[in-house]
Formats: structure tokens, sequence, C-alpha cells
């Protein structure tokens, strides 16, 4: 397992992680504080606190290249 910093801060951001993340068969989570939803649930990821950057799980084992190049838009600085 993997963890990145991401930052979602529009409604147009949500959705194209979304459906970024969607193409991809892994799971993977977003973590905020107490709180762990589903990455590829729009309703789950609107649930937390989007000001400020989330913690994004990913579950799989090795090859982390292509997943972070798809998810490289959404990168907290």
């Amino acid at each position: 397992m993997k963890s990145v910093q991401i930052s979602l801060n529009s409604i147009d951001k949500v959705k194209s992680f979304v459906n970024t993340i969607s193409q991809f068969d892994h799971d993977f989570d977003l973590i905020s504080g107490r709180y762990v939803i589903d990455a590829k649930s729009i309703m789950g990821i609107f649930s937390l606190d989007l000001s400020k950057p989330i913690e994004l799980a990913i579950h799989k084992d090795s090859d982390y290249d292509e997943i972070l190049e798809a998810i490289k838009p959404y990168l907290a600085d």
C-alpha cells in the first residue's frame, strides 16, 4: 500500500478524480481524520472536508507509476 496527499478543492476536480481512478481495478481509500471512505464514491468524497489535502491510500502491492501519473493533477503541493 502507498499513501499520497491529494487536493480536491472543487466539484469539477472531484468528478474528474473519480473518473480517473475508476479506470483502475485496485481499491482506493480517502482518509480524512477518523473517516475512511471509498475514493471511487462521489457522494463519499463530498462528505469529507475538501478545504484541506486528503490522504489517498492506494491498495496495490507494486508498480504505482501508472496510477501516480494518472493522479498527478490532484497531488497536493
